[in-house]
C-alpha cells in the first residue's frame, strides 16, 4: 500500500504503564477551543517558547485527527491537513507573530478566503490565541492581528509532558517514557518543510483510491530524495512518448516541411510591443488624464471605456483636444468622465477621416495663437495705462470738455447729429457745484470704481473739493490705490 493511499494514523501512544511511574492520560474524543477562549487571557494552553516546539504541536494535531472543522461549521476545509501546516510554517518564522493576510497570500499562494479559513482552524485547535485583534476602519490603514503561538493542553496530556507554573506561562520540565518515541517523530517532522504537492504527470489516470489518499492522506514532509526528474535518458528501449519520425529529404528540399529555425520575434526593435485594441484605449486615457486639468484624478480604466470609440478610430490626444475645443469646455466640472462622455458622443462619425481631424487641429492651434496674442495686447494696454506718462486733467471743467469731445466723436461714428453744447469757462466754477442727488450718485460711482481699482473720478477734482464731496475716507483710499498702481512692485488685476 502506498503512503499516499494509507489512511491518517492517529499519532497518540496507547496508554500503558511506565517503568518510571509516568503514565499517559486518556484524551477526549474531539479537540476544539470556542471563540471566547481564543484569547491569550482566556486560553488553557501554554505559550510555545519557539517556533520549533510549536510546529511539533501543529504536526501532532494534524496527525491525530482530533480536530474536525466541519463539525463546527458547514463551509471551509474539511480537515486539518498539509495546507494548514504550510500556513503554520510561515507563522512559526515570524517574531512577533503579526501576519497580514496579504503577506500570507503571497507566501503560500492561497486565496485570501483560504488563508482566513486556515487561521481560524489554528485558533479553533488551540494553536493560536489573540494578543491584539486586527482592525479595519474605513479611511484608515488596516491593522494586522497579533497572535501567541500556543501548545494545547491535550498535547501535554497525550505525551505525558510535565510542566511547572500556572496559566499560559507554564514551562515544560519533563516527558513520560511512553511519549518520547512520539516526540522524536514529531521533532523530525518539525525540522522539515511541508510543500505543496505536485500533480503526477502519467499517461494512466490514477485509481480512485489513490486520488482519495492524496486528498485526505496524512501530512508528509519533504524527503531527501531528488524532487526533479533526472535529465538523463531512461533505461527502457521504448519511449513512453512514442517514436519521433523525421520528414524525408525531398520534402525538406522542396520546402514542404516547416523549418527547424525559430521564428523571428514580432516585437519592435526598441523592445516595445505593438499595442492591441485595449492597449490603445488605455494609452489614450492616460494621456488625456495628464493633459486635461479637469480629468486629473479620474480612473484610467473608466476614461479608457469612455474614449473607446475614438481610440478604436485611431484618434490621438491632439485630435481629442481639438474636438473638445470646438465642443466647448465647462468652467466647473463635477464628474470628468461624464462630461467627456457627453462631449465625445458621435465624434468619430463627424471627424471620420484623417484630413478632417488635421483641419480641426489647425483651427484649434489658430484659435490658441489668437488667444495668446489677445492676452499680450491686453497686458500691453494695461501696462501703458498704469505706467505711462499721461495723467488725467485735474480741472473738472476741462474734464467735462474732454468728455463732450469724445461724446461728439462717438455720435459722428454712429451716424448721430452733433448738438452744440455751451462751453463752460473756467470762471463759472462757482455755478458748477453739484446738487445733493448728484453728490449721492457721484459717491456711489466712486465707490464702485474704487472696488475695481479705478481712481479717475476722485482724482479729477481738486483735493479740497474732493474731500468736501466724497469725504476723507474715500479720498485716502483713492490716493493709496493710485500710489500702488504706479509702483513697480505691485500688479493690479481686474476680474
Amino acid at each position: 500500500m502506498s503512503s499516499t493511499a494509507a489512511p491518517a494514523v492517529a499519532l497518540i501512544p496507547a496508554p500503558r504503564p511506565s517503568v518510571d511511574g509516568d503514565a499517559v492520560s486518556v484524551l477526549p474524543a474531539t479537540l476544539y477551543v470556542p471563540e471566547a477562549s481564543q484569547w491569550l487571557t482566556t486560553s488553557t494552553g501554554r505559550i510555545a517558547l519557539d517556533g520549533y516546539s510549536w510546529m511539533q504541536a501543529v504536526h501532532w494535531v494534524a496527525g491525530s485527527g482530533l480536530y474536525e472543522p466541519r463539525r463546527y461549521r458547514s463551509h471551509g476545509p474539511r480537515s486539518f491537513g498539509p495546507t494548514t501546516v504550510r500556513v503554520a510554517q510561515e507563522l512559526a518564522e515570524l517574531f512577533p507573530c503579526r501576519p497580514g493576510i496579504e503577506y500570507l497570500v503571497r507566501c503560500t499562494g492561497l486565496s485570501e478566503r483560504s488563508v482566513e479559513y486556515h487561521l481560524g482552524m489554528l485558533r479553533g485547535a488551540g494553536l493560536l490565541a489573540y494578543i491584539v485583534r486586527g482592525t479595519r476602519v474605513r479611511g484608515a490603514a488596516a491593522q494586522a492581528s497579533e497572535f501567541a503561538r500556543m501548545v494545547p493542553v491535550e498535547f501535554d496530556v497525550a505525551l505525558g509532558i510535565r510542566t511547572v507554573g500556572e496559566g499560559t506561562g507554564r514551562r515544560m520540565t519533563g516527558i513520560a517514557k511512553a511519549g518520547r518515541e512520539l516526540m522524536a517523530a514529531l521533532s523530525k517532522k518539525a525540522a522539515r518543510k511541508v510543500r505543496k504537492r505536485r500533480a503526477k504527470s502519467s499517461s494512466k489516470a490514477p485509481s480512485k483510491g489513490a486520488r482519495k489518499g492524496a486528498d485526505q492522506g496524512a501530512v508528509t514532509a519533504v524527503s531527501n530524495e531528488v524532487r526533479c526528474t533526472p535529465m538523463g535518458g531512461s533505461s527502457r528501449s521504448v519511449s513512453s512518448a512514442g517514436t519521433t519520425s523525421f520528414p524525408p529529404e525531398s520534402k525538406l528540399a522542396s520546402g514542404q516541411s516547416k523549418s527547424p529555425t525559430p521564428k523571428k520575434s514580432k516585437a519592435k526593435a526598441g523592445g516595445h510591443r505593438k499595442l492591441n485594441l485595449v492597449g490603445r484605449r488605455f494609452q489614450l486615457a492616460r494621456e488625456l488624464t495628464r493633459e486635461l486639468d479637469w480629468l486629473r484624478g479620474c480612473s484610467v480604466p473608466r476614461i479608457a471605456w469612455v474614449a473607446r470609440n475614438v481610440a478604436d478610430a485611431g484618434w490621438t490626444v491632439t485630435d481629442v483636444r481639438a474636438w473638445l475645443h470646438f465642443r466647448g469646455e465647462a468652467a466647473h466640472v463635477r464628474r470628468g468622465s461624464g462630461l467627456l462622455s457627453a462631449l465625445l458622443a458621435g465624434a468619430e462619425n463627424i471627424l471620420d477621416t484623417r484630413a478632417k481631424r488635421a483641419d480641426a487641429i489647425e483651427q484649434w492651434r489658430g484659435a490658441l495663437e489668437a488667444a495668446r496674442r489677445d492676452r499680450i495686447r491686453q497686458v500691453r494696454a494695461r501696462t501703458e495705462r498704469y505706467e505711462g506718462d499721461w495723467q488725467p486733467p485735474t480741472s473738472r471743467a476741462v474734464l467735462r470738455e474732454v468728455e463732450a469731445a469724445f461724446d461728439q466723436v462717438r455720435q459722428l461714428e454712429h451716424g448721430g447729429r452733433h448738438q452744440d453744447r455751451d462751453h463752460i469757462g473756467d470762471g463759472q466754477d462757482a455755478d458748477l457745484e453739484p446738487r445733493d442727488e448728484e453728490i449721492t450718485a457721484l459717491i456711489a460711482t466712486a465707490k464702485g470704481e474704487l472696488m475695481q481699482g479705478e481712481t479717475t473720478l476722485i482724482t479729477s477734482f481738486e483735493p479740497d473739493t474732493a474731500v468736501r464731496i466724497f469725504g476723507e475716507e474715500l479720498v485716502r483710499r483713492a490716493r493709496q490705490i493710485n500710489r500702488l498702481a504706479h509702483s513697480s512692485l505691485t500688479t493690479i488685476r481686474y476680474r
